[in-house]
This record gives structure tokens, sequence and C-alpha cells, in this order.
């Protein structure tokens, strides 16, 4: 009897496998608001409310700088004995923290497998952020973004005023209590480059007691409609762009449209509207004027760091034009009929027609626009 060995058939792609794995995990999974639900207010309610997801967004960029994250972590436990993603919840709330630093009091009353090897000088809640380049000069200039601030204050909060969750793998860290949280420290990881940048702040109970607030009224709405929308939509905010519930929020995207068309409703709401945008158009027009004087100033600068901030450029390239003169001898050579007066569209189809590249030149006398790129100095 002759055996035939099943081959499983090689898998084109990871990312599928990337995706359901993403999907098991717990933070997929959590139907209790958690702190990392706290982006949006509609959007916290839906998760709070049991609505099913209407969209399944990209995840690669996600997964990347969870995979990332992950890795950072793990490299910090194993050197520093820091205690990652430990989880504190009270009965409206729950979370993960990224990494908790204790300062020499409170490690002391853990056994010593579970101290720092340089405990903090004071207790320190750390939230690692993956972004990309994009990102980054927000980043620099402004740190971390009120929704992140909220989630980082809510984690905070909890384990100031609850201590480690008792469930399994951090009952000993649940015994000594409540832990008095000193500072707050955000460290962004560029996922392109590698580079980080760290914002610490010192603890605020206001700024705890308002991220709290805010959960309070999520919690106090009958239904997610209730809640307002964070940001201003599809199509102007990527975290709408990619929301599991960007349907159910905004409607299905109309041909044509914008999904913020439907929030006028009557010639009244119209007229409001365009009153409105006359108004900022009237503010901006200034700065705007004010922007090109300055940008006029800068012309022939040389790129490299100016204070604060690092001017550089890009474009001023010559452009790419059709090769005429390279098109008639490849007609010629080809033993093809040269045009008295080449006509240029129909020899570029010609040579498409039978597979042969259009040749093309750099014109030196015609350039591309010359941009200003002005990044925040690190």
């Amino acid at each position: 009897m002759t055996t035939v060995a099943l081959v499983p058939q090689r898998p084109v792609s990871l990312w599928p496998a990337a995706h359901a794995a993403d999907a098991r995990r717990p933070r997929s999974q959590q139907t209790k608001l958690g702190a990392s639900d706290t982006v949006c207010a509609r959007r916290a309610g839906y998760l709070l409310h049991g609505r099913t997801p209407t969209d399944t967004g990209e995840k690669r960029k996600a997964i990347l700088g969870t995979w990332l994250h992950a890795g950072i972590l793990d490299a910090a436990r194993e050197e520093y004995g820091w205690l990652i993603e430990r989880r504190v919840e009270d009965e409206t709330v729950r979370g993960h923290i990224d990494a908790v630093q204790l300062d020499s009091t409170t490690a002391a009353q853990l056994p010593k497998r579970l101290r720092p090897t340089l405990p903090a000088e004071q207790t320190t809640v750390e939230d690692v952020k993956t972004k990309g380049t994009y990102q980054w000069d927000n980043v620099l200039r402004y740190g971390a973004s009120e929704a992140e601030m909220r989630q980082v204050y809510l984690y905070a909060d909890l384990l100031a005023a609850e201590g480690f969750a008792r469930v399994n793998g951090q009952r000993q860290l649940a015994r000594i209590g409540p832990v008095p949280v000193a500072r707050i420290r955000f460290r962004f990881i560029n996922r392109d480059n590698g580079d980080d940048h760290v914002q610490e702040i010192a603890y605020e109970a206001d700024r705890a007691r308002r991220a709290r607030w805010w959960v309070q009224q999520v919690r106090a709405a009958s239904s997610p409609e209730e809640l307002p929308r964070t940001f201003q939509g599809p199509g102007l905010s990527a975290i709408c762009d990619h929301c599991p519930f960007r349907t159910a929020c905004w409607g299905p995207i109309a041909t044509g449209r914008s999904v913020q068309s439907r929030l006028v409703h009557d010639d009244e709401e119209r007229a409001a509207a365009l009153a409105e945008y006359v108004a900022v158009t009237e503010r901006i027009k200034p700065l705007k004027e004010r922007q090109k004087f300055l940008r006029a100033q800068l012309d022939g600068s040389e790129p490299g760091t100016y204070g604060d901030n690092v001017l550089g450029w890009s474009g001023g390239n010559p452009t790419k034009v059709d090769d005429i003169e390279a098109m008639v001898g490849l007609y010629r050579r080809a033993g093809l009929e040269v045009p008295m007066a080449p006509d240029t569209p129909a020899m570029k189809a010609r040579l498409k027609e039978v597979g042969v590249p259009v040749p093309t030149r750099l014109d030196h006398d015609r350039r591309t626009a010359v941009s200003i790129n002005v990044t925040a100095s690190k």
C-alpha cells in the first residue's frame, strides 16, 4: 500500500494568522470597559452596551505596534525587574498597566524576586506608545494626547485606590494594597526608525478625578447615541477611519458625499454651518498670509537645526518629460515612418502597444515646487 504524505498548502501571507491571534488576545475580547477603551466617548458607549462591531479596519500597524510593545516590555522586565502588564480594576473600569517602577519603600514589601533591580525614586506608572514617523513631530512638540493622558491616569488612580488586582500571577502584589503613585511616564517609540522620546509628569489627583468623571458620564448614558463623538469622523480622523463602530456611529459611506454631511438636516442648520465656515476662514486668513511671508523670509536658508526646530527642504528637482528625439530614434531603428511633425501621443501609444518603454529625460529648466519641512528638534 502506498501512503501519501499530506503537505499543507504554504501560506501566502502571515497577516491572516496575525489578525486571528490578535482577535484572541484578552484585550480584543474584553467586554468590561477598559482604560484603553476611553479614546472616544461614543466608542466606549458601544463597548459598554455590548454592541456588535460594524467594521473591521486594517490592523497591521496596530499589530506591529503590539509586537514591538511586547518586546520592549519583556526586555525591561528581564534587565531591570520592572513589573509589566499588571492588571488593576474596580467595579467600573479595568486595565493592564504597561510598567510599574516601585520606590524602595514599596518594593521592600515584596519578595526579592519581584523587586526591581534599581528602585525608582518615586513610584512611577509608565505607558509605552508606538507611533509612525508621520505622527512623530506631534509627539515631540505636544507629548501625550488628552485620550492617552486619560488612559494612564485611570491606570494610576486604580493602582493608588485599589492596588494590584487579586488575580492569578499577582496575588503577592495585591497583598501590599493601594500603591500611591507619584509620577506618570510616557515612553514613545518610533516604529519606523526606533527613535524614542520620554515624557514625565508629576501625578495630579485632579486630573485623575477628571478621568474618573469621564468614565462616569459614559456609564450614565442610557445609549451610546447619547454620547458625543470625540473626533471629526471618517476621512478627517484616522481614529474614526479604523474604528470598529464607524458605520454604527456615522452611517454607511455614500459615494460622492462625506458622512459629515448627514449632520446638516435643514436650511437653518446649513446657514449656521456656512456662517461658521466664513467666520473661521476670516480668522485663518491673516495667519496664512503671515505664514507665507515667513516662508519667503526663510527661502534659501540652509537646512539644519535652528533653536527648537529643524528646517528642511524637499522638491526643486528637474521634471521628467517625454524625450521626443529618443522616440524618433526608436522609430527609425525599427523602420517605422516618423511623422513630419512628431505626434507625441500617437508615438507613445504605438510604443506601448509593442511593449517598448517610452523614453524620458530630465528638463533642468522646469523644476518641481520647493516645499518647506519643519520638525521639532530632539
